[in-house]
C-alpha cells in the first residue's frame, strides 16, 4: 500500500485542476499501471496487459471501482480519517475505519465547525466552483478549524436548508468522526483520493475526489441491481396477473429510482457523509445507524442463502443422482477457500455476475424461440391471465417483484466515488432502463413459456424440459454455478468484519504492525480464519433449514428491500429537509411512505404463512 500523501493547493487551483476530467482519469489510470507494474515486474504478463486495456475504463479500473463500492454495508459505525504530509505533488489517500462512539464526555475538547452546522453559510458560496468537484471534508483537530466555503455538487449548497434535528445529529456525527485517532487500514480495500485545499482565508479542508467514470458508475449500479431475484419474477407474474404484476414492477422501478436520487440529495447536505448508515445517523441518531446495520446484515445473509438454494436446486435438476442437501454441502465446500481470497481479486470476478445473469435471460429467450411446441415455447404461449386466479397469492408477489431492486445500500458510496457527481442522474437513468428492460423480459418471457406450471426459479423449468438444446442447458447451469461463486464471498466480507469486531478482533485505535506479530498475531489470524469458515457453515445450514427460494426472495423483498430502498430513504429526506420540501412533493413522499409500509407489512406476513393456508384462501 502506498504512503498517504496530500497535495496542498489553493481553492482556485483546485477548481481549475479538479474540474478537468482528463486529469482525474489519467491520474487514476497511471496509479493503476504503476501498481500493477510494481507487482508484476518489468515485463508485464498477458493477463496484466489485458486488464489494463482500455485506459481509464480498463477491466482493472472497473474492478477497483467496484471494490470501493463492494464494502457498502459498513455494518459498523464508521470513522473517516485522513493522514497528510507536506508533499506538493502527490495524491492523498484516506481510509474509512470502523470505530464505535466512546461517549459524549470524550468530546468536550473538540469544537469543530462545518458548513452543515454553520448557520451563516451562504447558499451562493456553492457557486464558486464547478459542480463536478466532489465534496469537502473539513480539517478538524483538537483546536478546531472553520471551513466557510464549500464546493457545490450536483444539487448545489443546501446545507442551510436542513432541519434543526439534522444539525444536532450532524454535530454529534462530526464529534464522533474525529474523537479517535485513525486505526490501521485494511490493505484489501482500494482507497479514496484526497486533496487538501487551502482556502482564501487560510483554512484547509480535505477534498475527497471521486475516481469512478460514468461507465464504471453504471457498471457498479447495474451490478447491485442485477441478481438472482429476477429468476423468480415469472412466478410473481403468475401470482399477480398481467395487470397488477406489470403495474407493480413499474412502480418498484420508478419509486426506487426516485429514492436513489433523493439519497444523493441527502448526501449533499454534508460533504463528509459517505454511507447509507451516515444518513441514518444524521437523520435519526445513533440507534438508527445500528438498525440500518442490522438490516444490511440480514440482507446479506438472505442473499447468500438464496444463492446457495438456487445453486442446489439447479444442479439437482441436471444431476439428480445427488440430493439437494448434498449439492448445498458441495456449494459450501466450494465457498470455503473463496472466503479467504483477496477482495481485489473477487472484485475482478464480480464482472462475471452481471454477465451470468444477463446471459441466463438471453438463453431462456433463445430456448423459447427455438422450441416450436408447448410447454416452454414462445410460439405456443402457455395460458396466462390478466388478473390473478387466486387473489390470496398477490401479497407474495409484492416481495418477489421488489427483491431485484435492493441496491440502495450501495448507491451512496457509488455517488461519492463519481468523478462527476452532477451526472449521477444520467447514470441512474441508464442503469434503470437496462435493469427494468432485463427484469421485464425475464418476467414476461418466463410466464409466457410456462404459465401456471412455473416453479420457484424459471431456470428449474428450463432444465426440466428435455427438448431444449443440451449445450444451452449446460451454459445455463454454468452461469448459475458462477453467480454464487462470485457474489457470496463478496457478501460475506462485511459479515466477517462485523463478527471480528464483536469478538474483539477488529482493528483498534493505535494498532500497528507489531500487534500482528507473535502469539497475539497468530491468535488473531487463526480466529479470523475460524470466523470465515463458521460464517459459510451457518449460511449453508440456513439454506438447509429454509429451502424455498421463492419464500426467501419474497421475505427479502417485503421486509428488507421495501425498508432499505423506499421507506428509509423517504424518511431521511423528510427528516433532513422538513419544511423546505414543497407541499406537493412532501405529500407525494408521505403517500409513498404509507403505501410502502402497508405493502411491506402485508408481504412480510404472507411470506411466513404456510403454502396450504394461502392456497386454501
Amino acid at each position: 500500500m502506498q504512503d498517504p500523501l496530500t497535495t496542498i493547493v489553493t481553492e482556485q487551483q483546485a477548481t481549475e485542476s479538479l474540474g478537468s476530467n482528463s486529469l482525474l482519469e489519467s491520474d487514476s489510470y497511471s496509479r493503476s499501471r504503476s501498481s500493477l507494474s510494481e507487482n508484476d515486474g518489468p515485463h508485464s504478463s498477458f493477463s496484466v496487459r489485458f486488464r489494463q486495456a482500455g485506459g481509464v475504463n480498463s477491466i482493472d479500473n472497473f474492478a477497483r471501482s467496484w471494490q470501493r463500492a463492494a464494502y457498502f454495508p459498513e455494518v459498523l459505525p464508521r470513522q473517516h480519517s485522513s493522514t497528510t504530509t507536506g508533499s506538493d505533488d502527490e495524491w492523498a489517500t484516506i481510509q474509512s475505519e470502523e470505530a464505535e462512539s466512546q461517549g459524549s464526555q470524550r468530546f468536550s475538547q473538540y469544537a469543530p465547525t462545518h458548513p452543515l452546522l454553520d448557520s451563516d453559510v451562504e447558499e451562493g458560496d456553492g457557486d464558486l466552483a464547478r459542480p463536478s468537484l466532489g465534496r469537502i471534508i473539513p480539517d478538524i483537530g483538537i483546536t478546531g478549524s472553520s471551513v466557510d466555503r464549500s464546493f457545490g455538487t450536483s444539487y448545489g449548497t443546501i446545507s442551510s436548508r436542513v432541519s434543526d434535528a439534522t444539525r444536532r445529529h450532524a454535530f454529534q456525527f462530526h464529534r464522533e468522526q474525529h474523537a479517535q485517532p485513525a486505526t490501521s487500514d485494511d490493505n484489501e480495500r482500494d482507497q479514496l483520493l484526497v486533496k487538501q485545499v487551502q482556502h482564501e482565508n487560510g483554512t484547509r479542508g480535505d477534498f475527497v475526489v471521486g475516481q469512478s467514470t460514468i461507465p464504471q458508475t453504471i457498471f457498479n449500479s447495474v451490478n447491485v441491481l442485477i441478481g438472482v431475484g429476477l429468476l423468480s419474477l415469472p412466478l410473481a407474474m403468475k401470482q399477480a396477473g398481467w395487470l397488477l404484476g406489470l403495474l407493480f414492477l413499474t412502480f418498484a422501478a420508478v419509486t426506487t429510482s426516485y429514492t436513489a436520487k433523493i439519497l444523493a440529495k441527502c448526501l449533499d447536505v454534508d460533504r463528509t457523509l459517505v454511507t447509507y448508515a451516515d444518513l441514518a445517523y444524521i437523520s435519526f441518531g445513533h440507534r438508527a445507524r445500528l438498525v440500518t446495520s442490522l438490516l444490511f446484515c440480514l440482507e446479506l445473509i438472505g442473499a447468500c442463502v438464496a444463492l446457495i438454494v438456487l445453486f442446489a436446486d439447479s444442479l439437482h435438476v441436471l444431476l439428480p443422482e445427488l440430493s439437494i442437501l448434498q449439492w448445498k454441502i458441495i456449494c459450501g465446500f466450494m465457498l470455503l477457500p473463496l472466503n479467504f481470497v483477496s477482495l481485489r481479486l473477487l472484485s475482478v470476478t464480480s464482472i462475471l455476475g452481471i454477465l451470468s445473469c444477463t446471459s441466463i435471460v438471453i438463453m431462456i429467450l433463445i430456448d423459447g424461440l427455438i422450441k416450436p411446441d408447448a410447454p416452454g415455447s414462445l410460439h405456443q404461449p402457455a395460458r396466462t391471465t390478466l388478473l390473478p386466479d387466486n387473489w390470496a397469492t398477490v401479497p407474495l408477489s409484492f416481495g418477489l417483484i421488489m427483491s431485484p431492486w435492493g441496491g440502495h445500500g450501495v448507491f451512496p458510496n457509488i455517488y461519492r466515488d463519481m468523478i462527476h457527481p452532477r451526472k449521477y442522474d444520467k447514470s441512474l437513468w441508464v442503469t434503470y432502463i437496462f435493469t427494468y428492460s432485463l427484469d421485464c423480459t425475464m418476467a414476461v418471457v418466463g410466464w409466457m413459456m410456462y404459465g401456471g406450471a412455473i416453479l420457484d426459479e424459471v431456470t428449474a423449468n428450463v432444465l426440466m424440459t428435455d427438448q431444449y438444446p443440451r449445450a444451452v442447458s449446460l451454459c445455463i447451469i454454468s452461469f448459475i454455478a458462477i453467480i454464487p461463486i462470485t457474489k457470496v464471498p463478496l457478501n460475506c466480507r462485511p459479515l466477517v468484519a462485523t463478527v471480528e469486531v464483536l469478538c474483539g478482533l477488529g482493528l483498534r485505535p493505535g494498532m500497528n504492525s507489531n500487534d500482528q506479530k507473535g502469539l497475539r498475531g497468530i491468535f488473531r489470524r487463526s480466529s479470523t480464519g475460524i470466523i470465515r469458515i463458521l460464517i459459510v457453515i451457518v449460511i449453508v445450514l440456513m439454506a438447509i433449514v429454509f429451502p424455498s427460494f421463492d419464500r426467501i426472495m419474497a421475505l427479502m423483498g417485503s421486509a428488507l428491500c421495501f425498508t432499505i430502498c423506499i421507506i428509509l430513504p423517504l424518511a431521511f429526506y423528510l427528516k433532513i429537509f422538513g419544511k423546505e420540501i414543497s407541499p406537493s412533493e412532501r405529500t407525494l413522499d408521505w403517500i409513498l411512505l404509507i403505501i410502502s409500509s402497508i405493502v411491506a407489512t402485508v408481504g412480510t406476513v404472507w411470506a411466513f404463512l404456510p403454502q396450504d393456508l394461502i392456497t386454501a384462501k
